[in-house]
């Protein structure tokens, strides 16, 4: 039996990286790890309709088209964006009544990751206040399209969690479930193409 001296915390990647859970390094995260991860990570625990799950990748491709749409944001913000959810590929997607049970020790592991993650690609290790409540505004409106488009809430329930969205219709967003692979593609699709925006900027400067 594995003793708690020697018990396993790390998780073996399909790039071959080895990623320590409470010691995470930059140099052990991979954008190809990440989109798999999150490309087979449901979300609402996978009760949702349709005949594919709603991954934790394609949530995040619509959090950004939310934000980019709301918000005039530099390259460097729309990649914070879009990796907000990141440390999922690792620890899952655990909904929010879960985590309020679990407590602070989820959080801690959640924030080392987040950190290895944005300065993996070259962004502060968390966002600055005000970014942060601008990508929450996108991710709380993206989850009351999910919460009556996808998971079962009524409008008059998902107004009372999310509040009621502006200026962001259901015709906008990248919403109806996807399959895994296609997910993962065009979560990498969408990071190459602002990396490249971001290149551009760096050679523009």
């Amino acid at each position: 039996m594995t003793s708690a001296t020697t018990a396993r915390a790390w998780q073996r990647m399909l790039s071959g990286r080895r990623l320590d859970l409470l010691d995470p390094s930059p140099l052990d995260v991979e954008i190809s790890d990440i989109a798999h991860g999150l490309a087979r990570v449901a979300r609402w625990n996978g009760q949702t309709s349709g005949d594919h799950a709603f991954s934790v990748a394609q949530h995040s491709l619509v959090v950004e088209a939310i934000f980019r749409h709301l918000n005039p944001a530099t390259p460097d913000e729309l990649l914070a964006a879009l990796l907000h959810d990141a440390p999922e590929y690792v620890i899952g997607d655990m909904i929010s009544p879960f985590k309020s049970v679990v407590g602070g020790d989820y959080k801690v592991v959640e924030k080392r990751l987040e950190a290895a993650i944005y300065q993996r690609f070259a962004l502060p290790p968390h966002c600055a206040p005000k970014l942060k409540e601008k990508i929450k505004k996108a991710d709380t409106i993206s989850a009351y399209f999910e919460a009556t488009l996808l998971a079962g809430f009524t409008p008059d329930e998902a107004r009372k969690f999310f509040g009621q969205p502006r200026d962001i219709t259901r015709e906008m967003l990248p919403i109806e479930p996807m399959p895994a692979i296609e997910a993962q593609r065009l979560f990498l699709k969408r990071f190459e193409a602002i990396e490249a925006e971001r290149a551009a900027m760096r050679v523009g400067a």
